[in-house]
């Protein structure tokens, strides 16, 4: 695309629900359905949000070529200072995801300045909206421009108050919950409003909106491992609508996403589960006098715990903290490794487990 695309405003004066988006749509909202009900099968829903935020901070950030691996990753979140840049911009990214969760639970709405806002804890900066022309979208490998977005300051700012009208007035049209994501998050995309940060900002603003409109009440369904697997797919089918008024595909692409990561989903959260129940009959029957609820949790909560831990959550001492993790460790549920000078303890089969995703 040579030229600058100005995308129409919303809502679009078009019948997308055609009859292979309608059965799509049955079936997408039924997993997602099916994951809401499983998620409450977690006693401690912190266990779940963390371990699919930090996933989805990797995953999204991976997408635009920010590469960082698990085990950097599982540190840095506990503390550690010796860790690259990536892993410092995936964390950025869980902060920004916290900070939208927090907005829409906050204010019942999803505005152009939350989204800013997420977009400056994401980007670390204040830039903004842009306000100067010159963004273009390239070709890694070949350099061709592909995509030219809006330019024009006025023109960003009205297609983001009618984007925004959208997003929090649901009687401008009446699509499913699911078809509005993908018309938001194409519309976002090719708005492109920012200098940095559109993609993974905008994978944030699609389960904002989910959760928005109570198809989800935990940010557990994240569509960047999915759209990792397809990402050529993702950018052809984006700029299909832009060319050929490709809609159907694209709708139907989103839907698949939202079907199969809602399965996958499901398929961890009953992982994690018996994994935790495994973990409670070995550490109940071996360690009796030392199990408790609060501490199975603690565990699970991240892969990798400190003595301060246990500190801070259980009330011990840090010789108690100290001689529980050894005693645990000797069980084989956990392992130690020594990172500067902090020791961490590392729950073996749920880091391989979230390593396998």
């Amino acid at each position: 695309m040579s030229k600058e695309y100005i995308p129409p405003k919303l809502p679009l004066n078009k019948d997308l629900e055609t009859k292979a988006v309608l059965k799509k749509i049955v079936s997408a909202n039924r997993a997602l359905a099916e994951l809401k009900g499983v998620a409450y099968s977690i006693p401690n829903q912190t266990i779940l949000i963390n371990a699919l935020a930090l996933q989805e901070a990797k995953d999204s950030s991976e997408i635009e070529n920010i590469v960082t691996t698990h085990d950097e990753l599982y540190r840095a979140d506990v503390g550690s200072s010796n860790i690259s840049n990536q892993a410092k911009e995936v964390q950025r990214y869980r902060e920004a995801l916290y900070k939208g969760f927090a907005l829409v639970g906050e204010k019942g709405l999803l505005l152009k300045k939350h989204i800013v806002e997420i977009q400056q804890v994401l980007e670390d900066n204040n830039a903004g909206i842009r306000s100067q022309s010159g963004t273009m979208l390239k070709n890694e490998k070949t350099g061709e421009t592909i995509y030219i977005p809006p330019q024009n300051y006025t023109d960003i700012q009205e297609l983001m108050d009618n984007l925004e009208s959208y997003i929090n007035t649901p009687e401008l049209d009446d699509f499913d919950v699911l078809v509005k994501m993908a018309i938001i998050h194409y519309q976002f995309e090719s708005i492109h409003p920012f200098y940095d940060g559109n993609g993974r900002t905008g994978r944030i603003v699609n389960i904002l909106f989910l959760m928005l409109n109570g198809l989800l009440e935990l940010p557990i369904l994240y569509l960047s491992s999915y759209i990792i697997k397809s990402k050529s797919d993702y950018y052809r089918l984006l700029n299909e609508v832009r060319t050929k008024e490709a809609w159907e595909e694209w709708i139907m692409y989103m839907l698949s996403g939202v079907e199969e990561t809602a399965k996958d989903s499901i398929k961890l959260i009953n992982e994690i589960n018996l994994l935790m129940e495994a973990t409670k009959e070995k550490l109940s029957s071996e360690l009796p006098k030392l199990y408790s609820k609060d501490l199975l949790e603690l565990l699970f909560s991240h892969p990798y715990t400190k003595i301060g831990f246990l500190v801070d959550e259980l009330g011990v001492t840090r010789k108690t903290a100290t001689s529980y993790l050894r005693a645990i460790e000797e069980i084989g549920i956990l392992e130690s490794v020594k990172m500067s000078r902090d020791v961490y303890f590392i729950n073996k089969q749920l880091f391989l487990l979230l390593k396998s995703r």
